[in-house]
């Protein structure tokens, strides 16, 4: 056999038996501290070499005087390698250490810091821990605001229909002793409130179909032009008792894949919000037009803007702005603000089509006007 080859064989045999002892070790101390483990690296290396030294001497390969030699400075190396190894394992403990520390501010309320400066991999692990605590502080931010949104839905709705049952009670209490000056006059405002809580109770049943995921929409190929007259048409009413102008345009022959009735609800709710918050003599404006691949449906007013810190919550349920409040005329369902509700059903009923809303003031910052209600749906392309 050739005396390479031999060499070969034996310091291979004499390595897998160091690698197998290694290995074994390795795994008894897999539990314990990384300067266990990097120590075992460096302990196998260097008796892998030391092993196979010996065993080469064994066969009467090298010489005495060569054999002590190599064993000096494999020697040497082992200590230098066994340092290099404990100075490592100490900086990985202490990254291991950091990281834990950036572990336990997850969920330990504790202030962020940089994500410590350690190997790629951990100061990968470290970002992505970072990230997760971000997306952990937004998910627990929108949980409260979610709540709170409840506390006050409970509250809204408890008010809206406390206040019309209260004036229907007295009166029908007022018909039935005969102390009603006008019992046409009751009849219609009884009327009137009861259109209030149907109307409220039809936008609680629409949300809560919308928050279950149930909401069963019918999509078909319909002219927005004709939505938006049939939006504005329903409006009239209203802008006419609130002394408001409602127009618009729309471009012609723009057709869009949607659930009309939603569509047209969606409508039908940011106008009568516009005109609601407009004042006298002021003016709604809605308009369609393609942008892109998309519809771009946009409502503007005059209502003289959003508060900057609340026009990211108008479209959370039970919101009402600083400016709701209950109609002068307890008849006009139309004119009542809904427990803050009709905003939430528009972006619900936007995002089961696929769109998105969006809201922005408009005009300068010194002069702010109004606010511009913005709905985006996917452009259906022509066949063909």
């Amino acid at each position: 056999m050739n005396e390479q080859v031999q060499v070969v064989l034996v310091a291979a045999a004499g390595g897998g038996v160091v690698g197998a002892l290694g290995l074994l070790a390795g795994w008894l101390l897999r539990s314990r501290s990384l300067r266990w483990q990097l120590a075992l690296v460096a302990v196998v290396s260097v008796t892998t070499v030391l092993v196979g030294v010996v065993a080469i001497a064994q066969l009467m390969f090298i010489s005495r005087h060569d054999l002590q030699v190599v064993m000096l400075v494999t020697l040497a190396g082992a200590a230098v390698s066994l340092a290099v190894a404990a100075i490592l394992s100490e900086a990985l403990v202490r990254w291991s250490r950091r990281l834990r520390e950036h572990v336990r501010r997850i969920g330990g309320g504790l202030p962020d810091e940089p994500a410590p400066q350690a190997p790629s991999e951990l100061s990968g692990l470290a970002s992505e821990l970072a990230a997760a605590r971000r997306r952990l502080e937004e998910a627990a931010a929108r949980e409260q605001r979610l709540e709170e949104s409840r506390r006050e839905l409970v509250s809204w709705v408890s008010h809206d229909l406390r206040t019309p049952l209260a004036g229907i009670r007295a009166m029908a209490e007022a018909l039935e002793d005969d102390l009603a000056g006008d019992p046409a006059r009751y009849h219609r405002q009884i009327r009137g409130e009861v259109d209030r809580m149907v109307s409220l109770v039809d936008d609680l049943f629409e949300l809560s179909r919308i928050h279950a995921g149930v909401l069963r929409l019918q999509p078909e190929l319909v002219l927005l032009g004709d939505l938006v007259s049939e939006a504005v048409a329903a409006a009239d009413p209203v802008a006419r008792k609130h002394r408001v102008r409602v127009g618009g345009e729309v471009q012609s022959g723009l057709e869009v894949n949607v659930d009309p009735a939603g569509l047209g609800r969606v409508l039908g709710n940011l106008i009568v919000n516009g005109v609601r918050h407009t004042p006298a003599d002021g003016s709604v404006h809605v308009s369609a037009r393609v942008v892109g691949d998309e519809v771009e449906l946009t409502v503007a007013d005059e209502c003289g803007g959003i508060e900057p810190g609340t026009i990211d919550r108008v479209f959370d349920v039970a919101f009402r702005g600083a400016e709701a409040r209950t109609p002068e005329d307890p008849g006009d369902a139309s004119a009542h603000p809904r427990a803050g509700l009709g905003l939430a059903i528009v972006k619900g009923i936007v995002e089961a089509h696929r769109g998105r809303v969006e809201v922005a003031n408009t005009g300068a910052d010194e002069t702010v006007r109004g606010c511009r209600f913005v709905v985006r749906l996917p452009l259906t392309r022509p066949a063909g």
